[in-house]
């Protein structure tokens, strides 16, 4: 999609008088102060559950993935050679599963 830009002048952009400048400043306040901060009003306290599960979750994530490489070295040769068949009843099955897992 492209937009054709017509009507710019050809005159310099409008220059700020002392007038316009001066009532900026005022609107604007004293900017070399520093502004206070907000009080802190929300706080999180984690049950020992949560604790757990995060600690849980670090130690996984710490670990090496686990896969079969003999089997990552079968589809990848059987994908170079073309003979790797795709079933997309499988597929839309194991994502209808997924779905139903995810949802309750």
């Amino acid at each position: 999609m492209t937009t054709k830009i017509d009507g710019l002048s050809p005159q310099p952009a409008r220059t700020v008088d002392s007038a316009q400048a001066a009532g900026v400043a005022r609107a604007g306040g004293d900017r070399s102060r520093p502004v206070d901060a907000a009080p802190a009003a929300d706080s999180v306290r984690l049950t020992g559950e949560a604790t757990g599960l995060a600690q849980a979750i670090d130690q996984q994530v710490g670990m090496p993935a686990s896969f079969d490489a003999a089997k990552v070295a079968a589809l990848r040769a059987s994908i170079g050679d073309g003979t790797y068949q795709v079933n997309p009843q499988e597929i839309a099955m194991r994502l209808l599963a997924l779905e139903r897992q995810l949802l309750g």
